[in-house]
């Protein structure tokens, strides 16, 4: 008998043939009101969902979901599945850790250099017909601090050692062994280590602002913040004021607090390169993706150890 899986995600939607061609039965419900009307129509028909971090899947929708047996969170974030109802019905939940961990990476480097180059402005203005020759700094050399040396981190930290002769530093809840970068026991002192912060840890509550207003004075005038991960992990508002007065010099941001809505300070500050959450986003990285997916999937329901469990 097939499986039907309720599809709450709206980014893969080019693979998730992968799925059906694998005897897969999609519900796609990927906004609020469809969301809404599938698991009021069909609750007794879903045995699985796919979800990401954001979208989450409530303890309401969990109760009301008799035969659902697997949550698929694409990502590795998986902030807004509610864990402990999923626990008390015995539901396994699964995470895209470390699938699109090189586009991340990738996109982490392109906000990096488009920030200390100043190339958005660059480009903006040679368009205009001018010529303004800035003088930007380099990236090259620099010394790059990580919260989160997860699949992620680890991309960025390859990234910024090997291309850019970074020297690598980083915080997380416990060491990594085996990895040639420097332990900070906390943001405050990873912050005052370092020249540009990057920020690639999962969200929820217990990573919600890490990164507040002390973490980004011990940054620095001089230092640059990158987040590619949740904007829950910095403190929106002393973020945009530390930029407004200068305590820091520049941060490029792909996360939101309230997507899609960006806030104004942000927008209107020269000290910004913002991406709208596109750094997952990759045709490679959607197919590597789902196929986490649909691996997960085929082991839970062969009665197998699950690849990437939560």
């Amino acid at each position: 008998m097939s499986k039907t899986v309720l599809v709450l995600v709206e980014t893969v939607d080019d693979y998730l043939p992968l799925l059906e061609q694998a005897g897969y039965r999609l519900i796609r419900a990927q906004t609020p009101q469809r969301r809404a009307e599938a698991i009021t129509h069909h609750a007794n028909e879903i045995d699985a969902v796919l979800t990401r971090g954001p979208l989450g899947l409530t303890a309401d929708e969990i109760a009301v979901l008799p035969n659902l047996k697997i949550i698929c969170v694409i990502g590795a974030g998986y902030e807004q599945v509610d864990l402990a109802a999923a626990a008390a019905r015995g539901i396994t939940v699964t995470n895209g850790a470390g699938a699109n961990a090189t586009a991340v990476a990738d996109h982490a480097m392109a906000m990096l250099l488009a920030l200390l180059r100043d190339i958005p402005r660059a480009d903006a203005s040679t368009r205009r017909g001018e010529w303004n020759r800035v003088i930007s700094p380099s990236v090259s050399g620099k010394r790059m601090g990580i919260i989160g040396l997860g699949a992620v981190g680890l991309a960025i930290a390859k990234r910024a050692a090997q291309g850019f002769d970074m020297s690598v530093s980083y915080h997380s809840r416990n060491p990594r062994d085996g990895v040639p970068y420097t332990y900070c026991g906390s943001p405050l002192q990873l912050a005052e280590a370092v020249d540009i912060l990057v920020v690639a840890t999962p969200g929820g509550a217990g990573t919600q602002h890490l990164v507040d207003a002390q973490v980004l004075d011990a940054l620095g005038r001089e230092g640059y913040l990158v987040n590619i991960a949740r904007a829950s992990v910095v403190d929106t508002d002393a973020l945009a004021r530390a930029l407004q007065q200068g305590r820091i010099a520049g941060a490029a941001l792909d996360v939101f607090d309230d997507e899609p809505k960006v806030p104004d300070a942000f927008k209107a500050l020269g000290n910004t390169v913002l991406t709208p959450h596109v750094a997952g986003q990759s045709p490679q990285a959607a197919q590597d993706t789902v196929a986490l997916v649909l691996r997960n999937l085929q082991a839970y329901f062969a009665g197998e150890p699950v690849l990437t469990p939560v």
